[in-house]
C-alpha cells in the first residue's frame, strides 16, 4: 500500500503544509523517519532574502531511524552494519533541504515526517546517541571546519563573534583545540549562559554594550597587554561584524570567516587600514568536508554531557514558521531564550 507524508514547505515567506508520496528507495538509497531537523541559520537567511527558487522543505539538519532500505544497502559510510530502525545521522552535502519541492523525487529535505536519501553517495552514519544531541551533527560539522581553520595553539586568546549554535559550537571546539581564554560577543542572554556552560571567561552582551567602540575596548581589555585577540572568529551573519571583528584583532592575528553562507550583504573595505597594515591571516571556510563530519560525531560522542540542554525548544512541523520568526526576531520562543530550535516530525 502506497504511503504519504507530511512536509513543511516554504512558498515565498509562507509555510505550507503539504502531502507527498513517500518513495519506495531504489538500489542504493534509503528512506528515513525524521526524529528531529535543527533550524539553521541558513534556512534563516534563505526566508529572510530569498535566495532560492521554487518551493522548498526547507531543513538539512537531520537525525531519524531507518524505515527501508534499498536493495545493496548493508553498511554506513564507516562500514557499520545497518538495518531498519537503526538511528542515523546525514550529511547534506549531494542535495538536500535546499531542492525543488514538487520535483521528484520527493521529501529531500528536513522539514518532513521522512527524508528519502536518494542521491547514492549521501554519507550516513549509524549511532546512539539521543536525538537532541545528534541532531547537532551537522552544524557541529560546521563548527569543526571553522575551527580548525584557525589553526589555533595552546593558549591563544579567542573571540568568537555571534552566539547562536554555530558560535557556541566553534566556541567550544576551540576551547577543546587548546584556546587559553575565550569571549563570547553576541546575545541574548540565554545563549551567553551556554557561551559560559562551553567555558567562554567573558560574555559581552550586545543589547547591553550597543556600542560597538566600547565591545572594542572591552575585547581588547581582556586581551594579553591589551593588544588584542590571537584568534577571532566571525559567526554572526552580518557584515558590519567583520568591520568590527577586525579591530578586536593584535597584529599578525587570524581571522576566520565563517557567518556568511548566504549572501547577506556587503562592507566598506580599506585593505591597507582594516588587512594590510594588521599584517593579519585572513580565512574563509565554506560549508564542511567528509572528515569534518566524522570529526564532529566523535567529539559529540565523546562530550555528549556538554549538549544536554543545547536544544531549547522542539516544535511540530506546523510551527516551522514559527520557529523562524523566532530566529529572525530576537531569539525567543515560548517564553524564554532560544538556543537552537529543532523541528519534531509527527512519527504517526
Amino acid at each position: 500500500m502506497s504511503r504519504s507524508g507530511r512536509a513543511s514547505v516554504m512558498v515565498g515567506k509562507a509555510f505550507e503544509m503539504r502531502e507527498y508520496p513517500v518513495p519506495v528507495p531504489e538500489p542504493g538509497t534509503l528512506l528515513v523517519k525524521q526524529e528531529l531537523a535543527g533550524i539553521c541559520g541558513t534556512d534563516l537567511h534563505n526566508w529572510e532574502f530569498q535566495r532560492l527558487e521554487h518551493d522548498i522543505i526547507l531543513g538539512h539538519e537531520n537525525v531519524g531511524v531507518i524505515d527501508t532500505l534499498g536493495a545493496g544497502v548493508e553498511k554506513d559510510y564507516l562500514d557499520n552494519p545497518v538495518k531498519e530502525g537503526d538511528r542515523i545521522v546525514l550529511s547534506p552535502n549531494v542535495g538536500y533541504g535546499f531542492v525543488p519541492s514538487e520535483e521528484q523525487p520527493y521529501l529531500r529535505g528536513g522539514f518532513g515526517e521522512y527524508i528519502y536519501l536518494w542521491h547514492p553517495k549521501t554519507i550516513f552514519l549509524k549511532t546512539d546517541l539521543p536525538t537532541e544531541v545528534a541532531v547537532l551533527t551537522e552544524p557541529s560539522a560546521c563548527a569543526v571546519h571553522c575551527a580548525t581553520r584557525a589553526k589555533i595553539q595552546f593558549g591563544d586568546t579567542v573571540v568568537v563573534q555571534g552566539s547562536g549554535p554555530i558560535g557556541l559550537l566553534v566556541l567550544n571546539w576551540a576551547r577543546l583545540s587548546g584556546a587559553g581564554r575565550v569571549i563570547s560577543v553576541g546575545g541574548p542572554r540565554g545563549r551567553l549562559e551556554m557561551a559560559e556552560k562551553f567555558g567562554a571567561d567573558l560574555t559581552i552582551n550586545i543589547a547591553d554594550v550597543p556600542d560597538p567602540e566600547e565591545r572594542k575596548r572591552i575585547v581588547r581589555e581582556n586581551t594579553p597587554q591589551n593588544l588584542g585577540a590571537d584568534v577571532v572568529f566571525e559567526c554572526a551573519g552580518n557584515p558590519a561584524a567583520i568591520v568590527e571583528g577586525l579591530d578586536y584583532l593584535r597584529h599578525s592575528g587570524t581571522y576566520v570567516e565563517y557567518g556568511h553562507f548566504v549572501d547577506s550583504g556587503t562592507f566598506e573595505c580599506n585593505p591597507n587600514q582594516m588587512l594590510l597594515r594588521k599584517n593579519l591571516r585572513l580565512e574563509a571556510a565554506w560549508g564542511f568536508e567528509t572528515q569534518h563530519f566524522l570529526r564532529s560525531l566523535r567529539m559529540l560522542e565523546k562530550h555528549a554531557d556538554l549538549f544536554d540542554d543545547f536544544v531549547s525548544h522542539t516544535i511540530p512541523l506546523d510551527r516551522v514558521s514559527e520557529g523562524i520568526n523566532a530566529l529572525h526576531r530576537g531569539y525567543h520562543l515560548d517564553g524564554k531564550d532560544a538556543i537552537k530550535i529543532a523541528v519534531k516530525a509527527d512519527m504517526g
